[in-house]
């Protein structure tokens, strides 16, 4: 199957698979919550700035591809929609996982695989990580790549490949979008950010549970 997907169709897909895995009560979406889900800012790279018109479209083409669409369900008076990786694929969690956030975040590490998938799908360790993107790379039609390790860095990069095979597609992105790359410095910073996030909730769990052990003394 020939699957080429332009940015906002991997942006919509992207969107559609982590609110399905991370927010399942309120999944699946309405247009408008899709679109806000395509222009988050966090867990995004690059930024966007898409309008209802623009994500529509990518629908339309997405449906037309087997890999989204319209839910079949009555019980809402608004049309909500779905995406269909798993019976086009039938991926393994962590494969789903994996392949979510290339599609949301485009090339990472082993490394940052791990800690971006958590909320999906928790690797035990970088091994696993490792085994599901030699899966991805391996199959019939190969939905990952290796990609050249640049210079000054130690881990290599891989991206998924439901956009093709090259460096930069050229791709037909519908009016009404707009993308933003991002900088590595603000990567850094989010990423940063997201682990003194990790550290703050940890050291509360903590405090919590030392003050539960308290309370027990006087019971």
């Amino acid at each position: 199957m020939d699957i080429v997907l332009n940015e906002v169709e991997a942006r919509v897909l992207g969107s559609l698979v982590e609110k399905d895995v991370t927010t399942p009560d309120y999944y699946p979406l309405s247009l408008n919550a899709l679109v806000n889900a395509c222009n988050q800012k966090n867990n995004r790279d690059p930024v966007v700035n898409l309008d209802e018109d623009a994500v529509r479209q990518a629908l339309d083409t997405l449906q037309a591809k087997r890999l989204a669409g319209p839910t079949n369900s009555a019980d809402s008076r608004v049309t909500k929609y779905e995406h269909r990786l798993q019976e086009v694929f039938n991926f393994t969690r962590g494969e789903t996982a994996i392949l979510c956030v290339l599609l949301l975040r485009g090339p990472q590490t082993p490394g940052e695989l791990r800690g971006r998938t958590d909320r999906m799908h928790h690797f035990e360790d970088l091994t696993e990580v490792q085994s599901s993107l030699q899966r991805l790379m391996q199959r019939e039609l190969a939905l990952v790549r290796v990609l050249p390790r640049q210079p000054g860095t130690k881990e290599f990069r891989y991206k998924h490949l439901l956009s093709g095979d090259v460096e930069d597609v050229a791709a037909d992105v519908p009016s009404g979008s707009s993308f933003v790359s991002r900088g590595a410095a603000d990567d850094d910073r989010i990423a940063r950010l997201e682990d003194e996030v990790a550290n703050v909730r940890k050291e509360l769990a903590d405090v919590k549970q030392q003050f539960a052990s308290f309370r027990k003394q006087f019971e």
